[in-house]
């Protein structure tokens, strides 16, 4: 998996527009973001937030969750997730460029 590959993917992901055409769930929106992190960061190495913090607590579990994964297995994950994603979008040709693109 070439780094330009998620990136490229990362870049798509942190400009897509709220009330866009693409639909990201929460949860898509956490997996997004453990792997992310664990691409970039490696395993969560900061305290699980506080007992009122929920959206970070909800963060670091899912971090949490993907602990030991390598950076190379992270990345390849966020691309697939994104790929997945943009396959529901079947009639956009915009999509079906950018899933050839990751794909290859």
């Amino acid at each position: 998996m070439s780094e330009s590959k998620f990136e490229k993917a990362v870049k798509y992901v942190q400009g897509l527009p709220k009330d866009g055409p693409v639909k990201v769930s929460q949860d898509d929106q956490l997996d997004f973001y453990k792997y992310y992190k664990q691409a970039t960061i490696g395993d969560v190495n900061t305290a699980r937030p506080g007992l009122l913090d929920f959206v970070g607590k909800a963060k670091w579990d899912a971090w949490n969750t993907v602990k030991g994964t390598t950076k190379e297995d992270a990345e390849a994950k966020y691309v697939a997730k994104l790929v997945e994603i943009l396959k529901k979008y079947p009639d956009n040709e915009e999509n079906k460029a950018f899933i050839a693109e990751l794909e290859a």
